[in-house]
């Protein structure tokens, strides 16, 4: 993004917004960009209520980068947001140019009549065009266990290093972040063995020190003095910018990571070494091959074009599938479709975005895509016997009963005869991307009175972590932080992920350290999800009207986010305060937060310097002042009102202490997290109005119901309560009179 910004802001004076999974601008960012820089997953997400949203009309350009991987796990995903936006141009007559960029392919033409391209506009070069020569190597290994092969591979990488790039920077690939740590290890030891320990390291000793005093990562900070570097997503960002840089000035000559290196960031060497061509896959729980589109893009870091007359590629692999890649890595390979086994949530998507109202509407929508062409191409590979017309019309309507059958069954949508309408759950499962057998699974869970425990067990049995990584000997690391949680069952099945998902958010939430640096990573990935999920929840129980469930889950997410248990001090979300000295705080009959706001500020800065430094006061008094301090005034309708007429309670609310940024203050969470409120109006235990707010300084709001049958006084209650903090909840009572019928 750096570079980009230098291209469009500073040069063209473009206005420049990223969407990604790390940065999600507002509304009024989208609406005033001129180039959007995103993932597929945010711009499916977002151009699904292109109905609604008039810069995702008024896009004029696509660029799709590594197109070719419409066959992979994210395929389905570029599939359907290419085919919505041709969709979106016939609809509106805004003409939209698609721009796709690929490796060599074997039916370019597949991909040429799906995207539109009419005349000149197709360039498909061999597999052996490239702006530097590659040179390649392919060894083959024995060995039936994965782990003694890897450890084989560690001699000839270090010979492939010494012979093709003794001088010029290397990178290896690996299967894991465990590889990176026991390759780079190896790596030193045969230097060292040849007395050379230091042969890749290119940067005076001075310069080294500053570094590694900046460096978290204890097994990157031992490998940087010997020239290595480590990439993987377990590194702090910190910690990945500075082998992202040495290694680009080449400062450090070899650099040891994971395939994710290859699509991620630019970082080209003159060698490239592949070091085995497997994984290990956590949903089946076994090896498999990396993607044949993977091994070619880790080769295609081989070569700089700047400095390299030839690049060098050397791929180590098992013994067995040696003339495998010798023949498929220089011809061109077919590309297939996988939205076959994704349609449901894109039918739901788009059935509740009203793309889609009827089941024709919904095999004229398959004809959009890329399944379709290559179904007509290749039927066989889909499961279609007879070519025939005939027969393909009736396989696509069989493909379209079939998928929305599932989705009644899920209680998204409702059949009736030919059309298909959305249904709240549907719309829930559009609306915060998610799985239909998450929401379909929360129809069935979510019920009234459940506690936090309960939920958090219906948070982590969500779809969405299916894929969390359960690796090799991890189920006995997942049972020896189990010991030190509360809400564990104790019949768990340890390799399960879902199990893994509860360990880590209760880890969060006790602020353990945790066993192993790959757990850093994976945490951060159940809270990237989590409250997408939580929200979802929320809202569930609330369309069933189950006030105390709704209110658990609101508490849930504020968990989430501060990393502490409902039940714990909320002082402790504050920097520098920690069990150890909640007591003095308590001596100052301080004991919440709401507490702390009341004591002067004199005061408290003057009791602090008996604990903390002025830098640590200045730290604490200003992520306290971050701190939303609201005033509620809640009113009732000030006239007697009729049976099961509309009530409206209305709601003020004012922000006391200037909010000094969008953002909530929340240190424990990896990412930025806008602040947010949910206004609750509950008459008895049964919720009756829900609203979203968020407010810079004041805003005013009404929640509206309808009011008792029988005449009386009734009470009802307001809860104001926060998305991001513990602590801060407010609740009121309103009186409300409901008088004999008047007709």
């Amino acid at each position: 993004m750096k570079d980009w910004h230098e291209k469009f802001e500073v040069k063209l004076k473009k206005h420049l917004v990223e969407l990604t999974g790390d940065f999600t601008p507002n509304i009024r960012a989208l609406q005033m960009a001129d180039v959007v820089c995103t993932t597929p997953e945010k711009w499916d997400g977002i151009s699904r209520n292109w109905k609604s949203r008039s810069y995702v009309q008024s896009v004029g350009l696509v660029i799709i980068d590594e197109i070719h991987l419409l066959g992979e796990e994210r395929g389905p995903v570029l599939e359907v947001i290419v085919s919505r936006m041709r969709y979106i141009s016939s609809q509106t007559d805004n003409p939209v140019r698609i721009v796709g960029l690929s490796t060599a392919i074997a039916n370019a033409q597949d991909l040429v009549d799906w995207l539109g391209i009419e005349g000149v506009g197709m360039y498909n070069f061999r597999p052996s065009v490239r702006p530097v020569p590659l040179e390649v190597h392919i060894e083959g290994f024995p060995g039936k266990h994965y782990c003694p092969r890897m450890a084989s591979m560690n001699k000839p990488t270090y010979s492939a290093l010494v012979e093709h790039s003794a001088h010029k920077p290397a990178l290896v690939f690996v299967s894991s972040r465990r590889q990176t740590r026991l390759t780079a290890l190896d790596l030193i030891a045969f230097s060292t063995i040849e007395e050379n320990p230091r042969q890749w390291l290119h940067m005076p000793q001075s310069e080294l020190d500053s570094l590694l005093a900046r460096i978290r990562d204890v097994n990157l900070k031992h490998v940087l003095p010997f020239g290595i570097g480590l990439h993987h997503a377990g590194l702090s960002n910190g910690d990945r910018q500075i082998v992202e840089e040495l290694f680009g000035k080449v400062k450090i000559q070899v650099l040891v990571s994971t395939s994710t290196l290859a699509w991620g960031v630019n970082l080209p060497a003159h060698l490239v070494v592949i070091k085995g061509t497997e994984f290990f896959d956590a949903k089946t729980r076994t090896y498999v091959d990396f993607p044949v589109t993977d091994v070619l893009q880790m080769m295609g870091r081989a070569g700089r074009p700047q400095f390299d007359t030839m690049g060098i590629a050397v791929i180590l692999v098992e013994e067995s599938k040696k003339n495998f890649y010798q023949k498929f890595l220089y011809e061109p390979f077919p590309v297939e479709s996988s939205l076959a086994s994704f349609l449901h949530d894109h039918f739901n998507a788009e059935i509740v975005a009203g793309t889609i109202t009827s089941k024709q509407d919904a095999v004229d929508y398959l004809t959009w895509t890329y399944y379709f062409r290559r179904l007509i191409r290749n039927p066989s590979y889909y499961g279609l016997e007879d070519s025939s017309a005939d027969a393909l019309n009736q396989f696509l309507s069989n493909t379209v009963d079939d998928t929305v059958r599932d989705l009644e069954l899920a209680s998204c949508i409702e059949i009736d005869g030919d059309s298909l309408y959305p249904l709240t759950l549907g719309k829930i499962a559009s609306f915060y991307y998610l799985s239909y057998s998450t929401v379909s699974m929360f129809r069935d869970s979510i019920r009234t009175g459940l506690e936090i425990r309960d939920l958090l067990g219906v948070l982590t049995a969500a779809t969405e972590y299916d894929g969390l990584p359960v690796r090799h000997n991890e189920d006995g690391i997942n049972a020896q932080l189990a010991a030190d949680l509360p809400w564990v069952d104790r019949r768990a099945r340890m390799e399960d992920p879902h199990v893994k998902a509860s360990l880590l958010l209760q880890a969060h939430f006790s602020a353990l350290p945790l066993p192993i640096s790959d757990y850093i990573s994976d945490t951060k990935s159940v809270l990237d999800q989590s409250i997408r999920i939580l929200q979802a929840m929320v809202d569930v129980a609330a369309d069933n009207g189950w006030l105390g469930t709704t209110l658990n889950a609101m508490h849930l997410a504020e968990m989430v986010l501060q990393g502490l248990w409902f039940t714990d001090n909320t002082l402790l979300c504050l920097p520098f305060v920690t069990p150890s000295n909640l007591e003095w705080f308590q001596k100052l009959g301080v004991d919440s937060v709401p507490e702390l706001f009341a004591l002067p500020v004199t005061k408290l800065k003057s009791a602090l310097q008996e604990i903390w430094s002025d830098a640590q006061i200045t730290k604490f008094l200003r992520e306290l002042g971050r701190i939303p301090q609201v005033d509620v005034k809640a009113h009732a309708p000030g006239s007697v009102l009729a049976p099961e007429s509309e009530l409206a309670i209305r709601v003020e609310l004012s922000r006391a202490n200037k909010q000094t940024s969008p953002f909530a203050y929340t240190p424990r969470f990896p990412k930025a997290k806008q602040e947010g409120w949910w206004l609750v109006a509950g008459f008895g235990d049964e919720l009756v109005a829900l609203r979203r707010v968020t407010f810079t300084s004041r805003t005013s709001v009404s929640l509206l119901a309808t009011a008792p049958a029988a005449p009386g006084s009734y009470t009802y209650t307001v809860y104001l309560m926060s998305d991001s903090y513990l602590g801060v909840n407010q609740q009121y009572d309103v009186h409300v009179t409901v008088g004999g019928n008047t007709e």
